[in-house]
């Protein structure tokens, strides 16, 4: 005679519930980094905007699909380097200047966040500075 436990697998949830008693507490308000896929949509969308193209018009210049397009500027899609390329081409910029831009946008956005001190390395010294100044100087940064 052989003795078999129940088959009952623990299942840890990914997202603890509500404490059991009193009210759930309020998450967390950490700020969340923007994601890069927005903030390139975010400028390519103004860059078509301030041209006063139509999005069929960017689309069928740069040979990638109006909904794709649209996608990507809503941030809803991670394009590919050659698809941002073809649609900065099509707004009459390089790559580099939409990548520019898209940092420029990032350092605004970000600035903010400057509380909290990180460590930066340049030319072998050690530096403390906001992201604003990081991005400036070109610094490396690393965690604190």
């Amino acid at each position: 005679m052989t003795d078999h436990a129940p088959n009952e697998a623990r299942v840890i949830p990914l997202r603890p519930g509500p404490a059991a008693s009193g009210p759930p507490a309020p998450p967390a308000t950490a700020p969340r980094e923007p994601l890069w896929r927005h903030l390139v949509g975010d400028v390519l969308r103004k860059e078509r905007q301030a041209q006063e193209r139509t999005l069929k018009d960017v689309a069928d210049a740069a040979r990638i699909s109006m909904p794709y397009l649209s996608e990507v500027e809503r941030g809803r899609k991670e394009a590919s380097s050659e698809v941002l390329a073809a649609a900065a081409g099509a707004l009459g910029l390089g790559l580099g200047d939409l990548l520019a831009r898209t940092h420029a946008e990032l350092v605004r956005v970000t600035s903010h966040r400057s509380a909290v001190p990180a460590r930066s390395v340049r030319n072998g010294s050690v530096r403390h500075g906001s992201v604003r100044n990081r991005a400036a100087h070109g610094g490396l940064c690393l965690a604190a």
